[in-house]
């Protein structure tokens, strides 16, 4: 069994994605595969590599295609695409606030006064309030 560390492609049409894996020569590109490796997103210009399990692969016999010796290149100079925990996502323009806004001290007051109003208060409105299933049988009683 002759293995390969190449890519395979994944993400919907016309958006692809990449991942690294290790696979048996003989399988589809989008085919069965040993072990997935890494990542790479060339749309994003996002990749990573587990070093250590490409390393293992290469002492073992594996041959990269032409793009993973590239990533694996980079990967031991520590050079790799952005990786995906600091690529910020793309921001919507802020628009900025003149003042600050007067509701939050309006919250900040109300809030005391919620916590000094009785529990009994509650409960006694929720009684009050007839159930809708109660309304119904009244309102056909009266048409009758």
């Amino acid at each position: 069994m002759s293995v390969r560390l190449r890519l395979r492609r994944m993400g919907a049409k016309n958006k692809p994605a990449y991942r690294v894996v290790a696979a048996d020569q003989r399988c589809p590109r989008d085919g069965k595969f040993i072990e997935i490796l890494g990542f790479y997103d060339p749309r994003r210009e996002q990749e990573g590599l587990d070093l250590e399990r490409a390393e293992y692969w290469l002492s073992n016999g594996a041959q990269p295609s032409q793009t993973v010796a590239d990533i694996i290149r980079r990967a031991r100079e520590g050079k790799l695409m952005t990786p995906p925990e600091k690529v910020q996502p793309e921001a919507a323009p802020v628009k900025a606030a003149a003042a600050p806004a007067p509701a939050t001290e309006a919250v900040e007051e109300a809030a005391p006064a919620a916590q000094e109003a009785p529990v009994a208060e509650a409960t006694s409105v929720a009684e009050e309030a007839p159930a809708p299933a109660e309304e119904e049988k009244d309102e056909e009683k009266a048409s009758e």
